[in-house]
């Protein structure tokens, strides 16, 4: 066997323990089962921010009035730092009760690397079935993220964070 081999033998081994790891020192306690069926408005995957082992991906997600095209078409909608905005490009087509109330940022988990594989196939404007938890997710080193558990919420500590386990799209 050729010292190539064995390096990438070695480096792909510590790979799967730094990723296993990772998973391990996670702790995720649901707080409650859903499903949601929704178009995608925006994604954000995360890959070096500090909860990027904890919660790698963030989702936009706009339902009911929110997934229709001709309400969409009246707003610019953003995602950055683990927050979703939407900014009217003209007067509101909806009430903003509406908005607030059909949409959200829902920071995903993937329970399993088939589900992290068809998360990464999905693009802005597919209608998207989640099935899974809202859970509360830690890492032994304090770091957390909470869940919302209603939708007539909005700002920092509004994100729903859902542990997805099985996923359909459209």
């Amino acid at each position: 066997m050729s010292w190539r081999t064995i390096l990438i033998i070695v480096l792909a081994s510590l790979g799967l323990w730094q990723g296993y790891d990772n998973w391990r020192l996670r702790r995720l306690t649901p707080r409650a089962r859903y499903d949601i069926t929704a178009r995608i408005l925006g994604r954000e995957d995360y890959h070096v921010d500090r909860l990027s082992d904890l919660v790698p991906e963030d989702r936009a997600l706009g339902w009911g009035p929110m997934s229709d095209n001709r309400v969409l078409r009246a707003f610019e909608i953003t995602q950055a730092a683990r927050f979703y905005s939407w900014v009217p490009r003209e007067a509101l087509p909806i009430p903003r009760r509406e908005v607030i109330e059909h949409s959200a940022n829902t920071h995903v988990i993937p329970a399993d690397a088939g589900v992290r594989r068809r998360l990464e196939r999905l693009r802005i404007g597919q209608v998207v079935h989640l099935s899974g938890f809202l859970v509360n997710a830690v890492r032994d080193d304090g770091a957390y993220l909470n869940t919302s558990l209603t939708r007539s919420d909005s700002g920092p500590g509004s994100c729903e964070v859902l542990l997805v386990e099985q996923l359909e799209a459209w």
